[in-house]
């Protein structure tokens, strides 16, 4: 059985399951553009000086990871 066979067989299978093939697309986190503004935006959120809801909802939610 060739390979295009058994993958189509395995999709079949999958479909047969009630399941569907999606596509997902996210940032490249390896690309230089990726990590220059990350860092912007981590500076800017460094830097304000006050906090809003979410940063505090953010900060009370990481600090039980270092438990």
């Amino acid at each position: 059985m060739s390979s295009r066979a058994r993958v189509s067989a395995y999709r079949d299978r999958l479909r047969a399951e009630g399941l569907r093939p999606v596509q997902v697309w996210v940032p490249d986190v390896r690309s230089t553009s990726f990590a220059v503004e990350a860092q912007r935006q981590a500076a800017s959120v460094a830097a304000a000086s006050v906090h809003s809801d979410d940063m505090q909802f953010v900060e009370a939610i990481s600090t039980s990871w270092d438990e």
